[in-house]
């Protein structure tokens, strides 16, 4: 700091220094903020007529494609219920009419098991519905959790980490560049 200047940049005889006639310095600032705005206008422009559109068309085909794939799941579950729905009519043969029928005795007839069997005869059309049944079962007990909780709006997730750091150091630079240019006009 030199001695013949105070904080209030007053000669020590009561004098202010003489000022700069010509302001380079102002407009020089004024004209780097004017380019800085209309540099981000014209990003702003960039991005609303060419990466806002495409980005809208990439979510509709996404929209798209898992809707289809949630048709085929439904078509393909549809079809198996409508398959186990399907059942086969017994062919019965009539009982020619001279033929006695036989009556009821009238000893009741006790039946005793012997032996059980154990027959594993599932119907694969079932065993298909059993499985779904259980994904879908699990499914909805599964809880996912979320990443965070804080909603993905604002700038800092359009632009990223990258571009936020660029503009910090832009600033930065700007912030030199001003102290600079008052330095050298003192």
């Amino acid at each position: 700091m030199d001695i013949e200047e105070n904080e209030n940049d007053v000669e020590v005889n009561g004098t202010p220094p003489p000022e700069n006639a010509s302001n380079r310095t102002f407009v020089l600032v004024a004209g780097i903020l004017g380019a800085i705005m209309l540099l981000t206008l014209v990003a702003l422009a960039l991005y609303a007529f060419v990466f806002g559109p495409s980005q809208r068309e990439q979510r509709a085909t996404q929209v798209a494609e898992i809707n289809s794939q949630n048709t085929q799941v439904a078509r393909a579950a549809e079809l198996t219920a409508a398959a186990l729905q399907f059942t086969a009519t017994p062919s019965v043969t009539p009982i020619p009419s001279n033929t006695p029928v036989p009556t009821a005795s009238p000893t009741p007839v006790v039946v005793i098991p012997t032996q059980i069997l154990a027959t594993n005869t599932a119907d694969p059309r079932t065993a298909t519905v059993a499985a779904l049944l259980t994904q879908a079962a699990a499914a909805q007990e599964t809880v996912t959790p979320t990443a965070s909780g804080l909603p993905q709006t604002g700038f800092g997730e359009d632009v990223g980490v990258p571009g936020l750091v660029g503009v910090t150091l832009v600033l930065i630079v700007v912030i030199f560049l001003a102290r600079r240019m008052r330095a050298a006009g003192t």
